[in-house]
């Protein structure tokens, strides 16, 4: 497909937007290298790995890629015995992290179905090598920091280094401490110079601290003198750094080689990221241009339905519907200026393009794109002062071009797009010429596309089978165009009608009117004539389907009453059936009841009294069987507050939900307000509530219990809301700290916090260790963790409370 034609249709903006879209170099990379193919099978593979990330995307969320880095320069450098740095090897693990997370994203749904489609065998591929990416993370806790656990000789140094330490600070501290000393120095502090701890002596002293000079100040007042007390504990510090040095080369060596074995892996894993992170770059850009997949065929026609310029504000650009190939070959658009010609030509181009690239496009379902060979295009102005080419000129240039091509004998099917076909020269000679050259288009088999003013393209249009016209819609009553495509319409420039918009005297309009011939007058008069009759039967049709479709919901709505009441019957019949059921049976046994107690006293004289009781018995069961027929609708019995007797804090049962809980908020003007109960916070309304008393649930509380609430209940309230998620003990003493972080871990427990960051900086590690330690024996902490790569480092603990 030739370079020139995507630069016209302006293709290159596409691969701006799917670009954006992807969240890696490497998939950004892919994007750009984008290009429409001639392969019918490798385009369908494209269309369809496109579509199964768009529903991956839809059924399980959106993915990142981000991270990934190119292994090739590693390898290299691993391959002449070199050592990958601590940035190096994260960037590893941060390649095999990704992985890790795709192929979990790529495995199984949420309730651990597997997934089979297209991309299954990029996520299968994946190798996230878990003892290597553990490895690293064990060992690297930042660019500049490794572990302590990197290596038990590590663990060593750094111990017998810290303990150096404290002795030297130990000593200083204690010759701090004396006078004779103190008066000498120009500061009462410790400080180091060439990694030795000193102590700034003044110029005149230097003779009474005995030591090692190592730096003054600018002024030269100042002397920075390492004591000889501590002189030999400085030395030892400084071999043990080095120790430490050649022990963390150690570890990067050993980390490297294990690099070194997985190389082909972490290779693969970069490879298939980045396509993956591509595939789902053109997914997602599907998602935000609401696109379909178009059908390929290897010839036959275009069809494209509500289709949508991609480059257009979806919300404003009026799509297009149209079929060329199939009744007719070559389409002639007409109609004013600024109407949408071009917009339809650029569209019905750029759509062939993204489909032969494997994208969807802008269009509702059912659209259908043949793969062309070639798609030619002359649209602009493409003047040339440097090759003395006028804008005729320079359109002709291109056209010989396209013709040229066409007439290869292995051209193969093409797209051809005109914009203004032979304008710019004497409109005779230049409509003779266009019916020319679209005639050879057609000769030579091409699908082609036309615009045009010239009225000879209309009637050539009109007389030439397999050639048709279209316009692009102009309301006259407004004039201005709706931009909609009218295929089998030819259209009018409406030159005169847009000049008297913009102010041209009736008089210049006359005259112009009076220079046209009666074939012209007529021909257009046959064209207002078409237009209007055009639009009155639309105006008809759209009617008649309005009404229709009132009919069909009148319809519809009158079925489902109709069902609703059927059911409604039938549930009255039924429920009236089952009571007469009762009531006969009812009947039944109290007349059974009645025959034995006659039976029973018929061969003796009967008691009166005993029959009479039996008798009003009876009275009493029907009567309160005839009550139940009718059930009084009950009222509430609670009393709901005024809005003024509430204050925030107040105690109060939500009677609905039958459960107590405090005011959170104040009345709106509608009465709702915000209620808290226990970790549920939820909005109701003022009549849904009864004011509480502490030995009275449906009591107004006095005025002294509303202030003992209302303290309380706020108070508690304040510090749930308040609380922060994180605790910065920066700058502390060890001792300020753990009461500070005692104090906190306690509220943010009660206000139900799951996790909070304790930042308490890197440092020696003498702060980070004691927060350790207290944290190790709380009962409310659940388990605590050093930041990750990206949360803060060694720097940051993670404490998770008990449930």
């Amino acid at each position: 497909m030739n370079k020139k034609v995507q630069k016209t249709l302006e293709f290159y903006k596409i691969i701006d937007l799917l670009a954006a879209c992807a969240t890696s170099d490497a998939g950004k990379n892919f994007c750009e290298k984008i290009k429409p193919l001639k392969d019918m099978e490798e385009i369908e593979k494209h269309i369809k790995e496109t579509g199964d990330g768009l529903t991956r995307i839809f059924k399980y969320g959106e993915i990142s890629f981000a991270g990934i880095t190119e292994m090739v320069p590693f390898a290299k450098r691993l391959e002449i015995g070199s050592s990958l740095n601590t940035g190096e090897l994260l960037l590893v693990s941060n390649l095999l992290g990704v992985a890790k997370k795709a192929k979990n994203f790529g495995s199984s749904d949420a309730r651990g179905n597997e997934i089979h489609d297209s991309l299954t065998r990029y996520f299968d591929e994946l190798e996230p090598v878990e003892s290597l990416y553990k490895e690293i993370t064990r060992c690297i806790l930042s660019e500049d920091e490794i572990a302590d656990e990197a290596s038990p000789e590590l663990h060593s140094i750094r111990r017998s280094k810290n303990r150096a330490n404290e002795k030297i600070r130990a000593e200083l501290n204690s010759m701090l401490s004396k006078p004779s000393v103190r008066d000498c120095l120009q500061d009462t502090v410790i400080t180091t110079r060439s990694g030795r701890y000193c102590l700034p002596v003044r110029a005149e002293y230097k003779s009474v601290i005995s030591g090692m000079v190592h730096d003054q100040s600018a002024t030269g007042q100042t002397l920075f003198i390492e004591p000889m007390a501590v002189v030999a504990l400085n030395n030892e510090v400084r071999e043990l750094e080095l120790k430490e040095k050649e022990e963390i080369a150690k570890i990067l060596k050993e980390l490297s080689l294990r690099v070194g074995e997985h190389m082909e892996e972490l290779k693969q894993n970069y490879y298939l990221l980045s396509r993956l992170d591509f595939i789902f770059a053109k997914a997602t850009l599907a998602k935000q241009m609401e696109g379909s997949a178009a059908t390929l065929k290897k010839d036959g026609a275009v069809v494209l339905k509500s289709a949508r310029h991609p480059l257009l504000d979806k919300k404003t650009v009026v799509p297009i519907s149209l079929t060329l190939g199939d009744g007719f070959h070559t389409l002639i658009i007409t109609g004013p200026n600024t109407g949408g010609k071009t917009v339809a030509l650029k569209t019905v181009g750029l759509l062939s393009l993204m489909a032969l690239s494997g994208l969807y496009i802008p269009a509702k379902d059912g659209c259908e794109i043949p793969v062309f060979s070639e798609i030619y295009a002359d649209i602009g102005d493409e003047q040339s002062i440097e090759q003395s080419l006028s804008t005729f000129s320079s359109h002709m240039t291109n056209i010989v071009h396209i013709l040229d091509g066409l007439q290869n004998k292995n051209h193969g099917y093409a797209l051809v797009l005109f914009d203004e076909l032979c304008s710019g020269t004497d409109p005779n000679e230049g409509a003779a010429l266009a019916t020319s050259i679209l005639e050879k288009v057609y000769d030579c088999g091409a699908l082609c596309m036309s615009t045009t003013h010239y009225a000879e393209l209309k009637m050539y249009a009109l007389s030439t089978e397999d050639v048709e016209n279209a316009s692009c819609e102009f309301d006259v009553e407004t004039l201005s165009p709706t931009y909609r495509l009218l295929i089998g319409v030819p259209g009018k420039s409406n030159a005169f009608a847009i000049s008297k918009k913009l102010g041209l005297s009736d008089e210049v309009l006359s005259v112009a009117k009076e220079h046209m011939d009666e074939t012209d007058k007529s021909f257009d008069n046959l064209f207002v004539d078409l237009e209007q009759k055009r639009v009155s039967m639309e105006k008809e049709a759209e009617e008649i389907a309005r009404r229709r479709q009132e009919a069909e919901e009148l319809k519809k709505s009158y079925a489902d009453k109709m069902e609703k009441l059927e059911e409604r019957k039938e549930k009255i019949l039924r429920e009236a059936n089952e009571k007469a059921s009762n009531i006969l049976q009812d009947a039944k046994n109290n007349a059974d009841s009645a025959i034995r107690n006659i039976n029973k006293y018929g061969d003796m004289n009967p008691d009166m009294s005993k029959l009479e009781q039996e008798r009003a018995k009876l009275g009493k069961k029907l009567k309160n069987t005839q009550s139940k027929s009718v059930r009084p609708v009950e009222k509430p019995n609670h009393k709901a507050p005024k809005a003024k007797d509430l204050r925030i804090g107040d105690a109060v049962k939500v009677v609905s939900m039958n459960l107590t809980g405090t005011v959170h908020t104040l009345p709106n003007a509608k009465g709702d307000l915000e209620v808290q109960m226990g970790i549920m916070h939820t909005k109701v309304n003022i009549s849904d509530l009864v004011l509480l008393e502490e030995n009275n649930p449906y009591a107004k509380p006095t005025k002294k219990q509303r202030k003992a609430g209302i303290a309380k209940g706020a108070g508690a309230f304040n510090k749930s809301a308040t609380i922060s998620a994180e605790i910065q003990l920066l700058g502390m003493t060890v001792d300020e700290a753990i009461v500070t972080l005692d104090k906190y871990l306690d509220d943010a427990y009660i206000s139900h916090l799951g996790q909070v960051r304790v930042v308490h900086g890197k440092g020696t590690g003498a702060l980070r260790n004691a927060v350790h330690d207290f944290l190790r024996r709380n009962k409310i902490v659940a388990s605590y963790r050093l930041g990750e790569y990206g949360e803060g480092d060694a720097g940051v603990t993670i404490v998770t409370f008990k449930e």
